[in-house]
């Protein structure tokens, strides 16, 4: 049986979620339709339960600093792999319970089934035929995991797959370090795993700046061992794996591909929209107001291949939400660029990166963590920050970092950035002792000095004091 709707949104991960909640403050002639798994790729694969699983790796490493500290016992501690990762899926399934309470409450609204184009307002679902005066694409999506390496079976696996394991294998490799991967090759050493970690790139986490990438390779090449600059191929061992890069070749238990994610819309039947598609079959669209061309059609979240990232996709699927409402969509402005990486120390970006600035345009104001007054309590002191800010005016720009707890710095760059705040209008506020943004107003100060400007008395004209007991 046909039926009509004002809108259908196809995925209920969090940007199909997030255009539901815009959707529904207009009408509730809707449509949920989702094909797979409820509870959010977040919730259920990847923020959530890699963070708890970092926080438990994080918590066991501290026992190399206690007897530092004049603790004993740190000999005496150790891991259970299997009660980690029952604990680990334990709130995982919390946080998608929660989830699953909203699609769970739509009743009829919410369909199981895969949805596929007839045409711009048609789609079939379960051998029915629906309509919509507007459409959501908002599918999510899945890694990419090279067809060869399928075959290896459970020898290889995915973030989607790591945590339901029973328990972990002594050896692992981890190829692909961009965040995930270089997340979980961490965590999984300090949990006492032998790991190797392989990139076919030359950074690690997809850092550009390279005072920065130096200091985060130099850093974690010490925790676990690091394999840069050659694409890894995989070759069955008996019954483990072999991995190759280059020169090296290593033989583990099991193989986590980590080779980033790719847009799940190759079921869709967007061929049929007559709009151009790209290599992964994504379309094109305008990023202030999520729609394709000039169709009632909007497409938010990781479907887009825009930014993998969870407050994008909640973002784009507020716009696409609010525009499927509408007889006519409208532009919004876009949020500051900001990732996080959580290893430690913390990577993140914020705003322009190093490789977006163009030759003389940013004075670059940076800082060592060696030695950081608050860190160096913390047994943390490593890292570096660089902010850039421009040339001209002294606006910050944006930044780069590896740095201990870098995730709060980052938040307060984006709010810089994002204000159009300048380095000196940042110095002029207020940085309270002993705390880890010291390191951030040294990094401030650099760049201050190298830029023109008044030299009248002002707050934002503080030198460094130049001991670490004072910043």
């Amino acid at each position: 049986m046909d039926q009509a709707f004002d809108v259908a949104i196809i995925g209920a991960g969090s940007a199909g979620l997030s255009a539901l909640r815009e959707v529904r403050k207009h009408t509730d002639n809707f449509v949920l339709i989702n094909d797979g798994p409820y509870g959010t790729t977040c919730a259920r694969v990847g923020c959530m339960p890699s963070k708890a699983l970092i926080e438990v790796a994080n918590a066991f490493d501290r026992r190399s600093v206690f007897k530092a500290f004049g603790i004993g016992g740190a000999d005496g501690l150790s891991v259970d792999t299997a009660a980690v990762l029952r604990h680990v899926r334990a709130l995982r399934d919390s946080f998608v319970a929660g989830v699953v309470q909203v699609t769970n409450a739509l009743g009829e609204r919410s369909l199981q089934g895969r949805a596929q184009f007839i045409g711009p307002q048609m789609l079939e679902v379960n051998g029915e035929t629906i309509s919509a005066r507007r459409i959501v694409i908002a599918t999510g999506s899945r890694p990419l995991v090279p067809e060869a390496w399928r075959a290896w079976g459970v020898r290889v696996m995915t973030s989607d797959d790591l945590f339901e394991q029973a328990t972990l294998p002594r050896h692992m490799a981890v190829v692909g370090l961009g965040g995930i991967g270089l997340e979980m090759a961490q965590a999984l050493s300090r949990l006492g795993l032998e790991v190797h970690g392989f990139d076919a790139a030359q950074h690690l986490a997809g850092v550009t700046d390279p005072v920065v990438s130096q200091a985060l390779t130099d850093i974690l090449s010490g925790q676990f061992a690091i394999h840069l600059g050659a694409s890894a191929e995989l070759q069955a061992h008996g019954e483990r794996m072999q991995v190759s890069a280059g020169n090296t070749r290593v033989v583990v238990d099991k193989v986590l591909v980590a080779l980033g994610r790719r847009p799940h819309v190759n079921h869709l039947g967007l061929d049929r929209l007559g709009v151009e598609l790209d290599e992964h079959g994504v379309p094109q669209f305008n990023p202030q107001t999520m729609q394709i061309g000039d169709l009632p059609i909007y497409i938010a979240g990781d479907a887009n291949a825009h930014r993998f990232l969870l407050h994008e996709a909640a973002d784009e699927g507020h716009i696409a939400g609010h525009n499927a409402a509408r007889a006519q969509p409208e532009c919004f402005a876009r949020r500051t660029p900001l990732g996080i990486v959580f290893t430690d120390p913390n990577v993140a970006s914020v705003g322009r990166a190093y490789a977006d600035l163009q030759a003389g345009e940013a004075v670059i104001g940076a800082v060592d963590f060696k030695g950081q007054g608050r860190s160096r309590m913390g047994a943390q002191d490593h890292g570096h920050l660089r902010i850039y800010a421009a040339r001209q005016s002294g606006e910050l720009l944006g930044a780069e970092l590896c740095v201990p707890h870098g995730e709060h710095l980052a938040h307060l760059l984006a709010l810089a950035v994002q204000s159009k705040l300048s380095v000196r209008d940042v110095l002029r506020m207020p940085f309270y002792h002993p705390v880890l943004e010291e390191g951030l107003r040294s990094a401030l100060r650099d760049a201050a000095g190298r830029l023109q400007g008044s030299e009248a008395a002002d707050l934002a004209f503080c030198d460094r004091l130049g001991t670490a007991g004072l910043e």
